[in-house]
């Protein structure tokens, strides 16, 4: 993996330690060689992410609508600034630039961004891994409700399998090395489940 794309929160949420393991990502990346792509903001996890990467000598390139760009909150210094029209460009953009996507802490466009790019990859458009990092647990509802999903048949278990989950950096981040992505279809039937 050269790139991994972060989606994350333009906040910084309530507990400090959603900043902290921003940061040790940030760093973490740039410790391994690893490029950061993320939505280009300098605000919130997203610029902890970004400036922990960048101080690390790491190299960080950030995909901004331009009308984000307007509310002043492009960051600055980054290795490369890319401005696009429209949410859905940025995401093209951001898929296109990546090997794997990391969501950290985030709201409602986080989860968009990364449940599309998932997406993309459960209907074949794409192989790459996709990890939640699930910082003091934040997202045990959300892969509880994923596992349900799979027990009432809406998602094949192979299918939830693509869906790497690690409360630790550097695990993610061996599990997405190894990643191998399914050759199954996406539809499900009675008769498929």
């Amino acid at each position: 993996m050269n790139w991994i794309t972060v989606f994350c929160g333009s906040s910084s949420g309530t507990d400090d330690i959603f900043t902290e393991q921003g940061e040790l990502l940030g760093k973490t990346l740039a410790e391994q060689n690893i490029g950061l792509v993320y939505g280009g903001a300098m605000v919130g996890l997203m610029g902890a992410v970004a400036d922990a990467t960048l101080q690390a000598g790491g190299k960080a390139i950030g995909v901004l609508p331009r009308f984000l760009q307007t509310k002043e909150i492009a960051h600055a210094g980054l290795t490369e600034l890319i401005i696009v029209e429209t949410m859905h460009e940025r995401k093209t953009k951001m898929n296109d630039l990546c090997d794997g996507v990391i969501a950290l802490p985030g709201g409602y466009g986080t989860m968009e961004e990364f449940f599309e790019m998932l997406t993309w990859g459960q209907l074949g458009l794409h192989k790459k891994p996709m990890g939640l990092l699930n910082i003091a647990g934040f997202y045990n509802s959300l892969v509880a409700m994923v596992q349900t999903m799979v027990e009432k048949g809406f998602l094949k278990g192979i299918n939830r399998q693509m869906l790497l989950i690690d409360n630790d950096i550097e695990g993610l981040l061996n599990q997405m090395r190894q990643y191998v992505a399914p050759e199954v279809g996406k539809w499900i039937t009675r008769e498929r489940t």
